[in-house]
């Protein structure tokens, strides 16, 4: 047996290097480089090629038993989840501290809890007392949740196995817990890595819907290795902005179901409240018409969301740098937007400033809202309202073109039903839609003439 290595794991990526440095180099993160356990190195004579048992195959067509999920009891979790938990799944959760997925998880086994079935939380970051003052503060103290503080996978995984499997499991987080069997503090990859493959496989094995808490970096993203995002079946972000109310369940990967689909909820003070129609939500405040104000139809997985783009305009002196901000699009896009503005419709943003806003903090990626935000800019430029009650989408390409996008009859299904009776989007994409006047836009030219008033 040769003499083992040392080694360095990034605790951003993964990554394993045999020497250390300042900087990772596959993700390119600093000082993220951590000695890891060492591993036995065996030498080129061991022999895998026999001594194992037999593995079975199966067809491509045999039968399947269907799927089975188990409501959690609020429905808008079990929007972003595709119809409920999977028995046997193992769901990873992050989100920014604060936001509210202790709240959210607590609610959900308490619901479940009082369904009759078995629910059980195990905190490693707080106290059962400090979970008890938030129950109790949300109306749960009555629900019959199994609760624990521990961190030992050891001791976890030895009281599971005592008891029947519960219903669901909440680890709360995963970058607290820790094995004996591993080298090194709880967080670093090599804990975060084996005790999440412990737990999972518990699940898979006793059937039981496995959710754990992550925890996020400075730009989002879950801490830990990368191999853990790869290892569970559902990969969920708990977003929001802590100045606003409400909150956004996303689902990035979903074996199960649909990715991008979303569910939210508000922050009030008995906990997280269900948002049926967040549309609502997103325009609420909207009085009269005012300049630099578009409304999109957004998709998000299969629910359409009515969002309000604001741009404002300011002059500035003559030799003065002007500032662009975005917040909640992407500011590259903007970028190109009004660079295409000024290239086909011969607008001058070079001397002014452009501040665009997507109100309630919401956070758009759909290319479907350049032509609102280009609606909204004119607008803002020109100091002219827009159209009232009108929506307004489509993708703008370098030519000038306003191109389709997907889902268009939702969106002006959505519009219509919410009461907007005019849209504006590329082609013939509102054709056959009662109730609705649709108004096709095929280049920003004509956009720009249609706000100018000279259409």
């Amino acid at each position: 047996m040769a003499k083992p290595k040392r080694r360095y794991a990034c605790s951003a990526c993964g990554s394993i290097t045999h020497r250390w440095q300042g900087q990772c180099p596959d993700c390119a993160e600093w000082n993220t480089l951590a000695e890891d356990a060492p591993v036995t190195i065996f030498s080129s004579r061991h022999d895998l090629s026999s001594g194992g048992r037999p593995i079975a195959f199966e067809a491509l067509d045999a039968k399947t038993p269907p799927l089975r999920r188990r409501p959690t009891g609020l429905a808008e979790f079990d929007r972003a989840l595709g119809g409920g938990l999977v028995p046997g799944s193992a769901i990873l959760m992050g989100g920014d501290p604060g936001i509210g997925k202790s709240t959210l998880l607590i609610q959900t086994a308490a619901a479940i809890a009082r369904s009759g079935k078995t629910a059980v939380y195990i905190s490693g970051e707080e106290a059962a007392g400090q979970i008890r003052l938030r129950a109790d503060r949300l109306g749960l103290a009555d629900a019959p949740i199994q609760l624990a503080a521990a961190s030992s996978v050891r001791d976890i995984l030895t009281t599971l196995n005592e008891m029947d499997p519960p219903a669901l499991l909440v680890i709360d987080s995963i970058q607290t817990m820790h094995s004996d069997q591993i080298e090194g503090a709880p967080g670093t990859v090599s804990q975060v890595r084996g005790c999440a493959f412990e737990l999972i496989r518990y699940a898979k094995d006793s059937g039981v819907a496995l959710v754990l808490v992550g925890h996020v970096t400075k730009d989002g993203s879950i801490a830990g290795p990368r191999v853990l995002e790869h290892m569970v079946d559902v990969v969920m972000s708990f977003e929001g902005e802590r100045g606003h109310q409400y909150r956004i369940l996303r689902s990035l990967k979903n074996r199960f179901g649909p990715v991008d689909e979303i569910g939210v909820f508000a922050m009030a003070g008995a906990g997280l409240e269900e948002v049926a129609n967040p549309s609502m939500l997103f325009l609420s405040g909207r009085d009269e018409p005012m300049p630099g104000s578009a409304v999109f139809p957004a998709i998000e997985g299969t629910r359409p969301v009515l969002v309000e783009i604001q741009a404002l305009i300011v002059r500035l002196a003559s030799g003065a740098t002007p500032r662009r901000a975005v917040v909640g699009w992407d500011s590259g896009r903007l970028a190109m937007l009004l660079a295409v503005l000024e290239a086909r419709c011969g607008l001058n943003f070079s001397s002014a400033e452009v501040y665009l806003n997507v109100a309630g903090g919401y956070r758009l990626a759909d290319p479907g809202a350049d032509l609102a935000v280009a609606a909204a800019l004119v607008s803002a430029l020109a100091d002219k309202p827009l159209p009232a009650e009108a929506v307004w989408f489509g993708e703008v390409s370098l030519a000038g073109e306003v191109r389709s996008v997907a889902h268009a009859s939702l969106r002006l299904r959505e519009s219509a039903k919410l009461g907007f009776p005019a849209a504006f989007g590329p082609g013939e994409a509102g054709q056959g839609e009662a109730g609705l006047r649709f108004s096709p836009i095929r280049q920003l030219p004509n956009l720009v003439d249609r706000v100018m008033g000279t259409e």
